[in-house]
């Protein structure tokens, strides 16, 4: 067992995956000598080569084509998108040609690409380094949207999203990069994108969340639950009425 931040979990699988796969390889703006702008790549160039990590040039269309690419051809791309905010010349890559693969060619073509982006605010990024993209993808048939919260879930379903044949935008809050720690069992698991995770079981109300958002819930979940007891909990409609709103 290993407490990890969330940015250590992204490179401790990374790695782990490039180790057990040699068809992984990762292409970004400064993923390779630099380690990343949050250093998400740290120390995989020098581990795996300038082939497997690859400094690509400013470009977010490219970063994705190639990705794309290389996936048609058996691969296992990893194309990091600097920031999500810069998402948009990728567009027309991602929901046109490569989540449509599988249903253009009857089943026949995956396209098995992961597609990693910092998102979010809580950096006093400004305008452009601070969006959250998520919405505009969700609705994309054919395109796995992931946003995990902790390194349990990161490393999980990172591992997961190596395994589908299909492409996944696999986002990473980047307040929460340093700010959440938490166990990451040393034991080989996978995350599932079919299931919900109940974080914290009750009966009077349902919270759905997902990246930071999770631990703001949790939190407030928390403060909601020492505020009934101080005030003596209670069986009152009016007093359930109003813990349910």
């Amino acid at each position: 067992m290993a407490t990890l931040t969330n940015i250590e979990a992204v490179t401790r699988t990374l790695q782990e995956e490039m180790r057990r796969d040699p068809d992984i390889f990762i292409t970004g703006e400064d993923v390779g000598v630099r380690g990343g702008v949050f250093r998400a790549t740290k120390g995989l160039i020098e581990e795996f080569g300038d082939k497997r990590v690859i400094d690509s040039p400013l470009s977010e269309l490219s970063i994705v084509a190639v990705g794309i690419g290389a996936a048609l051809y058996g691969l296992r791309p990893v194309s990091e998108i600097q920031f999500a905010d810069f998402i948009q010349p990728a567009f027309n890559q991602i929901v046109n040609e490569a989540a449509r693969y599988r249903y253009r060619s009857g089943g026949t073509w995956p396209c098995p690409l992961v597609i990693r982006a910092p998102y979010g605010g809580g950096i006093s990024g400004g305008l452009y380094h601070s969006q959250s993209i998520e919405a505009f993808f969700a609705h994309v048939p054919g395109l796995y949207v992931v946003a995990p919260s902790t390194p349990y879930d990161i490393a999980g379903m990172l591992r997961y999203a190596f395994r589908v044949d299909d492409p996944v935008l696999f986002l990473e809050h980047k307040k929460t990069y340093r700010l959440i720690k938490g166990d990451v069992p040393d034991d080989y698991y996978t995350v599932p994108f079919s299931k919900a995770d109940v974080k914290r079981a009750g009966t009077d109300l349902t919270l759905i969340a997902y990246g930071l958002m999770l631990h703001e819930s949790l939190a407030a979940a928390e403060q909601v639950a020492q505020e009934r007891i101080a005030r003596g909990g209670g069986t009152s409609r009016a007093r359930r009425r109003a813990y349910q709103c």
